[in-house]
């Protein structure tokens, strides 16, 4: 384990642009732990306060016209986007920190290193025809065949394809 790799229940797991889906999955697990509303932002997406105009288009309600419920809001979106920033090196702090939401960030996070659904089905494809045709190797030791099993079922996880290991 690095320096920079925490085992700390406080601090999130930190991303330096390596190995995401690993993070991801540990990522997920910190902020649920953390805060289950959290989590509903980042993925649904904060619910900021609006306003309707005269025309009836919405725009974002000013500060000064915040009540206590629209606060709380906000504020939920800014602690998951705390998160988030506290587990990045500069280089991704910089990839995301134009990001108005919590949901925004993880978003751009998730296309850039997962891509887009497009990608994303190439790379389920891949994993699925890896998982089909697993078999072990002929040098292969039970302990690492396990291993690279094990790899392949949580990539797929980690893509929403979830394949169970029945032992």
């Amino acid at each position: 384990m690095t320096n920079k790799e925490s085992m700390s229940i406080s601090k999130p797991p930190f991303f330096d642009g390596n190995n995401y889906s690993h993070w991801k999955a540990k990522m997920i697990i910190f902020i649920q732990a953390l805060d289950f509303n959290l989590w509903d932002i980042i993925i649904d997406g904060p619910e900021l306060p609006e306003i309707i105009t005269k025309e009836g288009a919405k725009s974002l309600k000013p500060r000064s016209l915040y009540t206590d419920e629209d606060r709380k809001k906000v504020q939920l979106n800014a602690k998951a986007k705390h998160v988030i920033i506290c587990a990045l090196n500069s280089n991704e702090f910089n990839r995301v920190s134009s990001c108005a939401t919590a949901k925004e960030m993880w978003d751009r996070l998730e296309v850039t290193y997962e891509g887009t659904n497009q990608v994303k089905d190439a790379k389920i494809n891949m994993l699925v025809r890896e998982y089909e045709m697993f078999s072990m190797k002929g040098n292969e030791n039970i302990s690492s065949m396990f291993v690279r099993f094990t790899n392949i079922i949580n990539s797929l996880q980690s893509l929403n394809k979830c394949y169970y290991l029945i032992l």
